[in-house]
């Protein structure tokens, strides 16, 4: 089945960089290039035929309107090929160990754009795993619909107004807690409502929302439902020109929550503020999040932090980069007290930790200093130690996002373990990404007695957008 599965790969891979290399030549400055987020591309460009210079053009760009070049309909396309080995899964508490598989998450999209006011997105997803010993719904999501939305744009004065509904994607900060899940092979969308009102220095932020779920049984099932809602207020400032502040209120809902000491209906009270920038070669990013609200008949009284500054010698040879980490998250101190003291940490990224999966951000303390380097400008490596401790030993060692490894809740010893991380990322061109990550996680005696052991992790990825 390996070697199967590595000639499938393997063609795939070589398919892909054939396919890329037609646009791997130089493009004009002005041409658009593909974005993380897909329906935030203007393609209108093309409406210049001189810069129509790659294969496909004709499909980027179909005009609608003559005389209007902000009128025109756009498709495009992602694939993702990951193969990961993973030894062990959960550190094999449970008796699951080594597993070796292929991901692979297609997108297609259309981008219809009636004139420079309203948008009109859809993307279709077909993602699967080959090979994967257990499948989540986070793995597998046989065709479905991923995006579909409205969206309504105006200049009033000095001030824009955006407004979206429908099925669509959103994230902030460094999606530490809410994110869009690009990590996994599916990404967490919400069927939502957005208001969105900027000035010059200032953009408030409001949005209901109820989190997509999803099933792979199969196509067209995914759903969402008023048993999980996720609304949101949210300001943000620039400062000293490109600093950023930003505060947030979310209401986080969920009916038949289920926590180690507590279950019911949780009603989650969200509280975060965050403080961002860089200058003189000195970055940072501080992050502290509240929640209060209850689960059942308990009272949640919960917390975290987030931590990451680095400095960036960009003067020198690699542009060498020092970065220190830290963050914390609550866990539950005392059992059958009424009390939910355990961080729910809504809606992680998992590349914030590591792509492993082996720890969340929940009861959790997490030191990580890391050192980046630039050999060449499309090339970025970055290799990091890391030492984690729970918060209290009441609570359990959680793998990602919020899962606890069973036999850790209640015993004895803060210290979790030690990782090492090495991961390289390569911008072949516009349209071509590549990404290796390596990991090596040394369990601690809380997950030791727990029955865990030591920990790999190996991904290989290429990205391909256009």
């Amino acid at each position: 089945m390996r070697d199967i599965l590595s000639r499938g790969v393997a063609c795939g891979l070589l398919a892909l960089l054939a396919t890329a290399s037609v646009f791997a030549q130089d493009s004009e400055p002005a041409r658009p290039t593909p974005r993380f987020s897909r329906w935030q591309e203007d393609w209108s460009s093309l409406a210049d035929p001189s810069l129509r210079t790659q294969p496909g053009d004709g499909l980027k760009y179909i005009p609608l309107v003559e005389g209007d070049p902000s009128s025109y309909l756009s498709f495009g396309l992602n694939l993702r090929e990951r193969v990961e080995y993973n030894d062990a899964v959960a550190f094999g508490v449970g008796g699951s160990r080594s597993d070796s598989y292929l991901i692979q998450r297609l997108q297609i999209h259309a981008d219809l754009h009636l004139n420079k006011h309203w948008q009109v997105f859809t993307q279709l997803e077909d993602a699967r795993d080959y090979g994967k010993q257990v499948t989540t719904p986070a793995d597998r999501n046989p065709v479905d619909l991923r995006l579909a939305f409205i969206a309504y744009n105006t200049a009033i004065g000095d001030n824009t107004l955006k407004l979206r509904a429908g099925r669509q994607e959103f994230a902030f900060d460094l999606q530490r807690f809410v994110s869009l899940r690009d990590g996994p092979n599916v990404r967490q969308a919400y069927d939502a409502v957005w208001a969105d009102w900027e000035t010059r220095s200032w953009r408030f932020i409001g949005f209901v929302s109820q989190p997509v779920q999803y099933r792979y049984t199969r196509d067209f099932d995914d759903y969402s439902d008023r048993h999980l809602r996720f609304n949101m207020v949210r300001a943000e400032r620039l400062l000293f020109g490109s600093q950023e502040l930003s505060a947030y209120y979310a209401l986080y809902a969920r009916d038949n929550a289920r926590y180690i000491d507590a279950s019911g209906r949780e009603l989650r009270h969200v509280f975060d503020v965050r403080y961002a920038g860089a200058t003189h070669g000195l970055d940072w990013d501080l992050e502290t999040m509240i929640q209060r609200g209850s689960v059942g008949a308990s009272d949640i009284r919960a917390w975290a932090v987030g931590t990451r500054a680095g400095y960036t010698f960009a003067t020198t040879s690699w542009q060498p980069r020092l970065g220190l980490q830290l963050d914390a998250a609550s866990g539950d101190g005392h059992g059958a007290d009424h009390t939910v003291g355990t961080f729910n940490p809504l809606f992680p990224n998992g590349y914030y930790v590591t792509l492993a999966g082996y720890t969340g951000y929940v009861n959790f303390i997490h030191l990580k200093p890391s050192i980046t380097v630039k050999p060449v400008s499309q090339f970025t490596l970055m290799a990091a130690f890391a030492l984690q401790w729970r918060q209290t030993t009441a609570d359990a060692v959680y793998s990602q996002p919020n899962i606890p490894i069973p036999g850790t809740a209640g015993q004895p010893g803060r210290w979790t373990g030690s990782y090492g991380q090495l991961r390289g990322d390569y911008a072949i061109n516009a349209n071509l990404a590549a990404a290796l990550e390596m990991v090596h996680f040394e369990v601690g005696d809380a997950l030791r007695r727990a029955g865990a052991h030591n920990s790999n992790y190996l991904g290989a990825e290429l990205k391909y957008l256009w």
